[in-house]
């Protein structure tokens, strides 16, 4: 996955899957013309995923998160706008779709890219600034520059936040936004751009899709108010609207069908087939989450669906049924685990659910929903009959984990929601930390569930909770800049660290004899367990805090992973990065090495999960 880089050339940290889309980008979704890929924006890079293999290339030079990409009609060009922070100059990239190379960086709107589009002939590239920006900048491709360039709406419009080309004409292309739609002519000779304004009568509209006919005559636009305006290019007047019964939450995208039907997607997550000048729905189906993108495979015998629930749909024209291809998580993943002994499954937890994904496959296997709760931590039990997780509403629920059936609940287990979660190797017993700051023990029995102790030390949100093998023992990190090795036996203080940090993440070294800690300093320490006394301290990250952490079961190296959005690899004895994966554009919030060292799976607050190949150490 992208760059790899290493103190010592090292045959690299190569990712090589990742489980997420950015669900939420407008129109984010592509089908390559070749009929063979799919294209969509994840963060700062831009993920190209063959359909049939489901292998995947990514395309990293974008420095902050993508917010619009478009393909050119032969497929040849790729070009993806990205923000930036206010007052900066928001970069295009455009790039060789074949050899995946980056062509150019082209540089003049300010903020954010709203909206691309590529003439006909690949001549030119069309771009649209954000709010801030507000203009239109048309670019030459074989040049690599700015033509031109004009405000994108009259000053007595709204924003602008659409732009398609012409279907045969390299000259003209139409914006639209909220109430202006507006059909241009390049004056090539002349270097201007000229609008014309489109009527539409007593209608006021936010446009919110825009598909201009393949003859140039007519184009149709999907409005925020569910209704679809059909617009004459030449005269420039709305000559017809429709349906009578509006479509829920609005129109967010089209596709124009050859024979002149529409598909329509809304913003309530259904699809729908119109036909006549009615644009009277035929066929209509649900998915999960409001769509965000259309896009046709060929001809439109088969088509793809984006939803803003990160939900991936293929459906076939004339059966007319969804198949769900890919589906992931739309809020940050706050933690990951493998089940002992096996690298084939893991889980992941975010807010309103609990997913288990098949590692071979990079596919869903069973998702636990419980809405509106965030879910801070998991853990498989070692004899594999249940997942204990901990939710912010202070309950501990317990899955099956083949059918995710409820198979019980502790209520009030803390009373500012349970944040770190563990198990003992007998499955008799459960530790858990709360945001309170107190770190409870319960003992399970087969119908019971009882509170054995209670340890009051911490005075803040306990973060990271891990035992020792002979389930006697365990350290807590937490928020307050105290790690705690507490004997859960005796149920007393063993030993205390103390360090000006939030502590974040803390593991024990296989042969238990040794800590490793990090958190918001930044900084990666080592500590004795017997006497709680410092070894040694690394720089763990060069910006923000290190939030994850795993070691290897022989001890010899280490991975972390932080908001610097790098997963680094550690020798434990040297202290030195061995690795360091690029790919996340998100905060890292957890890591974990898998069972038999075959994969590392990192997963961010962005929603991404992301599979990186374990190095081959010689």
């Amino acid at each position: 996955m992208g760059s790899v880089t290493g103190p010592h050339p090292v045959p690299g940290f190569l990712g090589n899957v990742q489980l997420s889309e950015a669900g939420h980008i407008p129109f984010g979704l592509i089908c390559h013309p070749n009929k063979e890929h799919l294209l969509y924006p994840l963060g700062c890079t831009v993920v190209i995923q063959e359909l049939a293999s489901k292998k995947q290339v990514f395309l990293h030079g974008h420095t902050n998160n993508v917010s619009c990409i478009v393909v050119s009609r032969s497929g040849r060009f790729v070009a993806s706008g990205q923000v930036t922070f206010m007052g900066f100059k928001a970069d295009i990239i455009l790039w060789n779709f074949w050899n995946k190379e980056l062509l150019v960086r082209l540089s003049l709107h300010k903020g954010k890219i709203e909206g691309l589009a590529f003439s006909p002939n690949e001549l030119y590239l069309v771009s649209l600034g954000g709010q801030d920006d507000g203009s239109v900048v048309v670019w030459d491709i074989i040049k690599r520059e700015a033509v031109c360039g004009s405000p994108a709406s009259a000053r007595s419009a709204g924003n602008t936040t659409i732009v398609e080309c012409s279907g045969c004409r390299d000259e003209m292309f139409v914006t639209a936004g909220n109430g202006t739609i507006r059909v241009w002519e390049l004056d090539l000779p002349n270097r201007k751009i000229r609008p014309t304004e489109c009527q539409t009568g007593q209608l006021r509209r936010v446009i919110t899709s825009l598909k201009i006919a393949d003859d140039d005559n007519y184009f149709y636009a999907g409005t925020s108010s569910g209704d679809i305006l059909k617009v004459n290019t030449n005269n420039k007047l709305m000559t017809e609207y429709g349906p009578k019964e509006k479509f829920s939450l609005g129109i967010t995208a089209l596709i124009l069908l050859k024979m002149g039907d529409l598909i329509v997607g809304t913003g309530e997550g259904i699809v729908a087939l119109c036909k006549g000048s009615n644009y009277k729905a035929m066929k209509r189906i649900q998915v999960q989450g409001g769509v965000t993108s259309l896009t046709c495979r060929g001809q439109g015998h088969q088509f793809f669906v984006g939803t803003n629930m990160c939900q991936m749909y293929r459906i076939n024209y004339t059966a007319f049924k969804e198949e769900l291809i890919a589906a992931c998580h739309n809020e940050a993943v706050n933690d990951i685990v493998f089940p002992v002994g096996t690298s084939d499954l893991f889980a992941t937890c975010s807010k309103n659910d609990i997913r288990v994904w098949h590692t071979p496959e990079n596919r869903e296997l069973l998702r636990i929903v419980i809405p509106n709760m965030t879910c801070y931590a998991i853990e498989f039990m070692k004899d594999g009959k249940s997942i204990i997780s901990a939710w912010n509403d202070g309950k501990i629920r317990a899955f099956m984990p083949e059918t995710g059936r409820l198979m019980y609940v502790i209520n009030n287990a803390h009373s500012l929601g349970v944040t770190a979660i563990a198990a003992t190797n007998d499955c008799k017993r459960i530790v858990s930390g709360g945001g309170e700051g107190q770190v409870r023990v319960w003992a399970i029995g087969e119908k019971t569930r009882k509170l054995e102790a209670v340890l009051k030390e911490h005075i803040s949100t306990v973060s990271c909770i891990k035992l020792k093998k002979n389930d006697q023992e365990c350290v807590t990190a937490s928020l307050d800049g105290t790690c705690i090795i507490w004997d859960i036996v005796r149920s007393i203080r063993k030993q205390m660290i103390l360090a000006n940090t939030l502590f974040k993440c803390v593991c024990y070294h296989p042969e238990e004899y040794q800590l490793i800690t990090s958190g918001t300093d930044r900084r990666i320490a080592y500590w004795e367990v017997f006497d709680g006394s410092a070894i040694r301290d690394l720089e763990g990250s060069l910006s923000g805090s290190i939030n994850g952490m795993d070691i290897t079961s022989d001890g010899a190296y280490f991975v972390t992973g932080g908001d610097d959005h790098l997963v680094k690899m550690w020798d434990y004895k040297e202290g030195t990065v061995t690795h360091v994966g690029v790919g996340h554009s998100g905060n890292i919030t957890r890591l974990k090495i898998c069972p038999g060292n075959k994969y590392i799976v990192s997963v961010s607050a962005d929603g991404a999960i992301l599979l990186w190949k374990y190095p081959d150490f010689p």
